[in-house]
Protein backbone atom coordinates (compact mmCIF):
# COMPACT_ATOMS: atom_id res chain seq x y z
CA UNK A 1 0.00 0.00 0.00
CA UNK A 2 1.31 3.43 -0.88
CA UNK A 3 1.21 6.33 1.53
CA UNK A 4 -1.69 8.76 1.09
CA UNK A 5 -0.99 11.86 -1.00
CA UNK A 6 -2.43 14.10 1.69
CA UNK A 7 -4.42 14.12 4.90
CA UNK A 8 -7.56 16.19 5.26
CA UNK A 9 -9.45 17.24 8.38
CA UNK A 10 -13.02 18.50 8.00
CA UNK A 11 -14.26 20.60 10.91
CA UNK A 12 -17.72 21.91 11.71
CA UNK A 13 -19.48 22.63 14.99
CA UNK A 14 -21.35 19.37 15.62
CA UNK A 15 -19.48 16.99 13.27
CA UNK A 16 -22.89 15.55 12.44
CA UNK A 17 -23.72 16.84 8.95
CA UNK A 18 -21.49 18.89 6.65
CA UNK A 19 -18.14 17.54 7.81
CA UNK A 20 -19.44 13.96 7.82
CA UNK A 21 -20.81 14.29 4.27
CA UNK A 22 -17.51 15.82 3.10
CA UNK A 23 -15.51 13.03 4.72
CA UNK A 24 -17.83 10.43 3.16
CA UNK A 25 -17.40 11.92 -0.31
CA UNK A 26 -13.62 12.18 0.04
CA UNK A 27 -13.31 8.57 1.22
CA UNK A 28 -15.58 7.43 -1.61
CA UNK A 29 -14.00 9.48 -4.42
CA UNK A 30 -10.32 9.44 -3.43
CA UNK A 31 -10.09 6.01 -1.83
CA UNK A 32 -6.84 5.41 0.00
CA UNK A 33 -5.07 8.24 -1.86
CA UNK A 34 -6.17 10.64 0.89
CA UNK A 35 -6.32 10.16 4.66
CA UNK A 36 -9.65 11.53 5.92
CA UNK A 37 -10.58 12.90 9.35
CA UNK A 38 -13.56 14.86 10.60
CA UNK A 39 -14.30 16.49 13.92
CA UNK A 40 -16.42 19.10 15.64
CA UNK A 41 -15.74 21.95 18.03
CA UNK A 42 -18.85 20.88 20.00
CA UNK A 43 -19.70 17.40 18.68
CA UNK A 44 -23.31 16.30 18.58
CA UNK A 45 -24.72 13.09 20.01
CA UNK A 46 -25.23 11.43 16.64
CA UNK A 47 -24.87 11.98 12.93
CA UNK A 48 -27.69 13.89 11.23
CA UNK A 49 -30.19 11.30 9.87
CA UNK A 50 -31.01 13.54 6.89
CA UNK A 51 -27.30 13.67 5.99
CA UNK A 52 -27.13 9.87 6.21
CA UNK A 53 -30.20 9.55 3.97
CA UNK A 54 -28.95 12.11 1.43
CA UNK A 55 -25.59 10.35 1.12
CA UNK A 56 -27.24 6.92 0.89
CA UNK A 57 -29.16 8.19 -2.15
CA UNK A 58 -25.75 8.39 -3.89
CA UNK A 59 -24.61 4.99 -2.62
CA UNK A 60 -22.35 6.35 0.14
CA UNK A 61 -22.94 4.92 3.62
CA UNK A 62 -21.96 7.25 6.47
CA UNK A 63 -24.36 5.66 8.99
CA UNK A 64 -21.50 4.08 10.95
CA UNK A 65 -19.78 7.42 11.62
CA UNK A 66 -19.89 9.11 15.03
CA UNK A 67 -19.31 12.79 15.87
CA UNK A 68 -15.82 13.30 17.25
CA UNK A 69 -14.27 16.13 19.23
CA UNK A 70 -11.68 18.28 17.49
CA UNK A 71 -8.22 17.62 18.90
CA UNK A 72 -4.91 19.41 18.47
CA UNK A 73 -3.41 16.08 17.41
CA UNK A 74 -5.90 15.63 14.55
CA UNK A 75 -5.19 19.15 13.30
CA UNK A 76 -1.42 18.75 13.57
CA UNK A 77 -1.55 15.44 11.65
CA UNK A 78 -3.49 16.97 8.72
CA UNK A 79 -2.17 18.72 5.60
CA UNK A 80 -5.52 20.36 4.85
CA UNK A 81 -7.92 21.75 7.45
CA UNK A 82 -11.30 22.54 5.97
CA UNK A 83 -13.66 24.48 8.18
CA UNK A 84 -17.42 24.73 7.77
CA UNK A 85 -18.85 27.32 10.09
CA UNK A 86 -16.93 26.60 13.28
CA UNK A 87 -15.63 30.18 13.50
CA UNK A 88 -13.05 30.97 16.16
CA UNK A 89 -13.28 27.48 17.65
CA UNK A 90 -11.17 26.14 14.78
CA UNK A 91 -7.48 25.94 15.60
CA UNK A 92 -4.76 27.48 13.48
CA UNK A 93 -1.43 25.77 12.84
CA UNK A 94 1.22 27.27 10.59
CA UNK A 95 2.11 25.27 7.50
CA UNK A 96 -1.36 23.80 6.97
CA UNK A 97 -3.56 24.56 3.98
CA UNK A 98 -6.77 26.12 5.30
CA UNK A 99 -10.01 26.30 3.35
CA UNK A 100 -13.24 27.72 4.74
CA UNK A 101 -16.28 26.36 2.95
CA UNK A 102 -19.39 28.51 3.42
CA UNK A 103 -22.17 25.95 3.53
CA UNK A 104 -25.67 26.03 4.95
CA UNK A 105 -26.07 24.06 8.16
CA UNK A 106 -28.20 20.94 7.62
CA UNK A 107 -29.01 20.61 11.35
CA UNK A 108 -32.73 20.09 11.85
CA UNK A 109 -33.41 20.02 8.11
CA UNK A 110 -35.21 17.35 6.15
CA UNK A 111 -33.50 15.43 3.36
CA UNK A 112 -35.00 17.79 0.73
CA UNK A 113 -33.07 20.70 2.27
CA UNK A 114 -29.91 18.61 2.74
CA UNK A 115 -29.64 17.47 -0.91
CA UNK A 116 -28.43 20.84 -2.29
CA UNK A 117 -25.86 21.10 0.55
CA UNK A 118 -24.71 17.56 -0.24
CA UNK A 119 -24.39 18.38 -3.93
CA UNK A 120 -22.41 21.55 -3.18
CA UNK A 121 -20.07 19.55 -0.93
CA UNK A 122 -19.56 16.97 -3.69
CA UNK A 123 -18.42 19.69 -6.09
CA UNK A 124 -16.04 21.13 -3.49
CA UNK A 125 -14.61 17.66 -2.81
CA UNK A 126 -14.04 17.04 -6.53
CA UNK A 127 -12.12 20.34 -6.69
CA UNK A 128 -10.11 19.42 -3.59
CA UNK A 129 -9.13 16.05 -5.07
CA UNK A 130 -8.01 17.79 -8.29
CA UNK A 131 -5.89 20.21 -6.20
CA UNK A 132 -4.30 17.38 -4.20
CA UNK A 133 -3.58 15.41 -7.39
CA UNK A 134 -2.07 18.50 -9.07
CA UNK A 135 0.24 19.13 -6.11
CA UNK A 136 1.43 15.52 -6.25
CA UNK A 137 2.24 15.85 -9.95
CA UNK A 138 4.07 19.15 -9.48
Amino acid sequence: MTAPLASVLFVCVHNAGRSQMAAGFLRHLAGDRVEVRSAGSVPGDRINPSAVEAMAELGIDISDQKPKVLTVEAAQASDYIITMGCGDACPYFPGKTYLDWKLDDPAGQGVEAVRPIRDEIKGLIEGLIAEIDAKKEA
